[in-house]
């Protein structure tokens, strides 16, 4: 049924205001207070209020089918146990209407949604999902609003979620009863969060920020949880917390897309009607007053094993800014704050990072507007001891001179013009984007109709930029003074250790606690191991209990065809094009991928230097910043990058090459692919600065990199152990993985006096194939710029060397033996995967697998891995195009257990008897990936990229659709424990290194301290 319409009525746009009420109307329970459109983003804004408890609403109606909910929850933390975290884990786990285990996981595979979760801002919680079905909106919005409303919220869910003390292998205590081992039975803390925030500490960079947070906004604690007081919070103060925070007087509501306003209202009425209006949360912290002067703080933090042992200081200025309710000023602030640190031309980056001050900036640099006082950080990450005290003194000479020359209206235009296209591009997830601007300033009392007014307020900047230095006025208000906080963190050999010490001490004294209470150690233990035991039956209901309470989308709602993408392909003496025309709104999207047949390791490893350093170095008659310059003001952006992927009629063999891409307003085409040119075949690897300018970029690139490990570890780890199983792994670990870690984590160790010629030697042989011979090329454009576009590319291509280059033919790889590899790395939790080799994207086996992959996810590892096992994440996944299945873990305490269930998830498979429930959840849950929405630009990517023709994807959805639990079974007992049985797997952890890593493990060092 069409919606919006009336019989014989013409349909109208979905936002049209004539439609919804007046302001002053009322509709289902809620006033209308105001209505806005905004041309420029194409929607209808209207504010509600619910008229019994307050709650507000904010629906944004526009012609997009991937509609978008939200509740949200203002949750300033009174304390740093975590309270608002753990309480959104807890809520999730069971509802009055829903009162079963973890519903919002068990959604998962019962919904087409694009986008399901839950997110613990600093001082707010919100709920959001997407779907583009109306049935499903409507089962998600309940199930929603029931879990956050009317929460069950089980003590056994708090010790679950939040955290407790247990035995480490309570498995065993099950197994072996009294003869369990000492080991097993050493009592520990346990809990999702608690490990979750021990593996958040693990990230320095997090750290930092976070620590900096506590000092800047004492006011505000930390939401997330610290592990030293997560151990201090009560079920009695969740569940009080609860009753005063997640109330609808407390509450924001945010819908958005084509469904019908009236439809929400109605619904979401019901829902609130029955609770009375309380005082909500009212309160808005702010910041510190540094009005009286400087401030220095200092702390201490873990060493980087991957950092140069003298440049392991960060350490940051900051100023508090005014009002973030002034959205114009709020705005030419984040203008200043680019214009300063964006890009390598930049006044600060080429004051501070260049001259080697520091390698990086801190998490913390930039403008945040997200409070209701904007901050202003600039800090530096990689700075040795003695210049800790430089930062504040060079940054202060360098806002004087960036003051007295004034800002560059080049340059703002360069950022407007970004700004532009941001908002001409069309996104699949605009909905959700726009949630995640509005939000966190509509919690801190900033007007969200201002915050959408695009239009208002550039013109409001303009009339203040035609007064004349209104931005350098900016500086003289806010930076150039001494009204700062210096911030720094210190590193400490002995950070890890004090923080195990800490732990072991805070757990004896719980324990002591429990001894006390319970009247003996021998009964205390006995009681903590009686409600651990308990807990594994309550959560052993979770895979038996009736979900019928759940409602649910049906596999008979998904087409049994899509309509394909329509393609046309040409083919030229330079190119072979695939042009994709549809409405782009003014826009042309280019990809190019040059492909290279035998590219030598060493060339291979270097590609990601390269392509950093062709957007580093500039070239011989344009330096960098006027590159960057160009590249704001003439295009939406350019890039260049390293690509490969499986054949998917056989995933043992592979491609791979160069691509390079760019978006641009349809009349700027030429000059953007003159700009790619330009920094790819012109970039001077041969100017005196060539070497220094690449060092900065190998130290950048290795400062920080064990965050960047800690923050996806269970992807590395993935990557690593796929490697060893097939061609395109090989080569994507080589470029992405921790080899790539390794390697320029090494180069970066080399003294300052290497001229580092062997490694320009390679890159300036990268730039000589980079864009020789014919390319294989992708534009997406609206119809009336074809013609144009094809003459701009042919000027492009014919500009090219048509030389291809040619390397000598290879062997075929010889993958690793080692079946279990181990990557010591400071991390307090672990992470980790298992491999198996499959088949390729064609074969009609793959769909079974595709299916395993789920079952084994929501019926059986997320139960066992992070309910039981306490990890924030674990699961299956099965990669079509690579002929690969797999198994990870993330912030793992228990390494051992999840291996054995990870090894024995086959024999489950095979084993369970499967309910055609169970298989109709599996095809929606991959369904939800199959069908998502895309992006005009991503349209026809999957034939581009990777040779999936619509021939092959429409064969497999229907393997998908017509998978049965036969093939199922069959599935899992030829790839996985046959796999298993013939020593096909490839498992990695990365983590601490502790006496379970024997000898039957290859430890790979990661720490190249020293590396001459």
């Amino acid at each position: 049924m069409i919606r919006n319409t009336t019989k014989g009525a013409v349909r109208r746009a979905v936002t049209e205001l004539s439609q919804f009420p007046k302001p002053g109307e009322k509709l289902h329970g809620f006033t209308l207070l105001r209505s806005k459109h905004v041309p420029e983003l194409e929607l209808t804004a209207l504010h509600l209020k619910h008229d019994k408890t307050g709650a507000e609403h904010l629906h944004i109606a526009r012609e997009d089918s991937n509609n978008v909910f939200s509740i949200g929850f203002k949750t300033n933390p009174p304390d740093d146990t975590g309270i608002p975290h753990i309480l959104e884990h807890t809520t999730l786990c069971g509802s009055e209407k829903y009162p079963i285990r973890d519903p919002f996981f068990k959604m998962m595979p019962r919904t087409l949604s694009n986008f399901m979760n839950a997110f613990t801002a600093s001082d707010h919680t919100f709920y959001p999902f997407a779907t583009t079905n109306s049935q499903d909106f409507r089962n998600l919005m309940s199930v929603y609003m029931d879990a956050t409303l009317r929460p069950l919220l089980k003590e056994s869910d708090f010790t679950q979620e939040g955290w407790r003390i247990g035995p480490e292998n309570p498995q065993a205590l099950v197994a072996n009863g009294a003869d369990a081992k000492p080991e097993d039975r050493k009592l520990v803390f346990k809990g999702v969060v608690y490990n979750e925030m021990k593996g958040q500490m693990s990230d320095a960079g997090y750290l930092f920020y976070i620590r900096f947070q506590d000092h800047i906004f004492p006011d505000i604690n930390n939401s997330g949880g610290d592990p030293q007081k997560i151990t201090d919070l009560t079920y009695q103060q969740l569940k009080t917390f609860h009753a005063e925070h997640y109330h609808p007087s407390n509450a924001k509501v945010y819908t958005y897309g084509d469904m019908p306003l009236a439809d929400h209202l109605k619904e979401i009425d019901a829902q609130l009607s029955a609770f009375d209006r309380i005082r909500g949360d009212p309160t808005i912290h702010r910041p510190i007053d540094l009005s009286s002067g400087p401030r220095e703080v200092k702390l201490f933090g873990p060493v980087d094993p991957l950092v140069a042992p003298d440049k392991q200081f960060k350490t940051s200025v900051s100023w508090v800014l005014g009002e973030t309710t002034n959205v114009v000023e709020s705005f030419s602030l984040s203008l200043i704050s680019a214009l300063l640190i964006d890009g390598y031309g930049s006044p600060l980056y080429r004051g501070l990072i260049e001259t080697g001050l520091g390698t990086d900036w801190t998490p913390n640099t930039g403008y945040d507007n997200s409070g209701r006082r904007g901050i202003f950080s600039i800090g530096l990450t990689g700075v040795q001891e003695e210049h800790v005290p430089k930062l504040k003194a060079n940054l202060r000479e360098l806002l004087q001179a960036v003051r007295e020359k004034g800002f560059d209206r080049s340059k703002i235009d360069g950022y407007l013009h970004q700004m532009e296209l941001g908002l001409k591009h069309k996104t699949a997830n605009f909905g959700m984007s726009l949630l995640h601007r509005l939000k966190p300033k509509w919690f801190t009392g900033v007007d969200p109709f201002d915050s959408l007014a695009w239009n208002d307020t550039l013109a409001a900047f303009e009339t203040e930029y035609a007064r004349g230095g209104y931005l350098e006025g900016l500086l003289d208000k806010y930076m150039l003074n001494d009204n700062t906080l210096t911030f720094t963190m210190a590193p400490s050999a002995t950070f890890g250790q004090e923080l195990t010490q800490e732990e072991e001490s805070r757990l004896n004294t719980k324990i002591s606690e429990v001894v006390k209470s319970a009247g003996g150690e021998e009964q205390a233990r006995q009681a903590l191991e009686a409600r651990e035991l308990e807990l594994l039956v309550e959560q052993g209901k979770s895979n038996t209990e009736d979900l019928s309470c759940l409602p649910s989308v049906h596999v008979s709602d998904i087409p049994r065809a899509k309509e394909p993408v329509v393609l046309r392909h040409e083919s030229t003496d330079r190119a072979e094009i695939q042009w994709r025309e549809a409405p782009t709104n003014g826009l042309t999207y280019f990809r190019a991928i040059n492909a290279l047949e035998s590219l030598p390791d060493g060339l291979r490893s270097l590609i990601p230097l390269f392509t950093d350093s062709v957007m580093r170095l500039g070239t011989k008659d344009m330096p960098m910043e006027q590159l960057e310059d160009l590249i704001k003001l003439k295009t939406g952006g350019i890039s260049v990058g390293y690509h490969s992927a499986s054949k998917p009629t056989d995933f043992t063999q592979a491609t791979e090459g160069l691509i390079i891409t760019g978006m641009a307003l349809d009349r700027h085409v030429p000059t953007m692919f003159e700009l790619l040119r330009k920094v790819v075949v012109e970039t001077n690897f041969d100017s005196p600065d060539a070497a220094s300018q690449i060092r900065q970029l190998l130290q950048a690139s290795a400062d920080g990199v064990v965050n960047d490990i800690a923050s996806s570890g269970h992807a590395y780890a993935r990557r690593a152990a796929e490697a060893g199983l097939s061609w395109d792994s090989l080569l994507r670990e080589q470029v992405s993985g921790l080899s790539q870690v390794k390697l320029i984590t090494t180069l970066a160790h080399r003294p300052a006096s290497d001229p580092l010629e062997d490694v320009i030697s390679k890159l300036k042989q990268i730039q000589q194939f980079a864009l020789a011979g014919k390319l294989r090329v992708s534009i997406t454009c609206d119809s009336g710029s074809v013609s144009s576009n094809a003459k701009a590319l042919s000027g492009f291509t014919s500009s090219l060397s048509s030389d291809s280059v040619v390397f000598p033919a290879r062997q075929p790889p010889q993958f690793t033996r080692n079946i279990k590899s181990f990557y010591p790395l400071p991390y307090q939790v672990y992470y980790g995967a298992l491999a198996l080799p499959t088949v390729s994207y064609t074969s009609p086996q793959g769909a079974p697998l595709q299916m395993l992959s789920q079952l084994l996810t929501h019926k059986h590892l997320h139960h066992e891995i992070r309910e039981k096992g306490g990890a924030y994440g674990g699961g299956a996944y099965s990669r079509a195009l690579d002929g690969v299945f797999g198994f990870y873990s993330y912030r793992d305490p228990n390494p051992l257990n999840t291996i054995k269930i990870m090894t024995n998830a086959g024999r489950w498979a095979v084993d369970k008897q499967w309910s055609d429930r169970d298989l109709e959840d599996a095809k929606i849950s991959v369904f939800q990936g199959v069908d998502a929405p895309r992006s005009v630009n991503e349209e026809g990517m999957s034939n581009f990229l990777y040779g999936i023709t619509d021939e092959m994807k429409q064969k497999r959805r229907e393997q998908l659709l017509d998978v049965t639990k036969d093939q199922v079974r069959e599935a899992a007992q030829k790839f996985i424990v046959d796999g298993l049985s013939k020593n096909s797997e490839r498992l990695v952890f990365l983590g601490e290194k502790r006496d379970w890593v024997d000898n039957s493990w290859s430890v790979n060092e990661m720490d190249i301290n020293g590396v001459e």
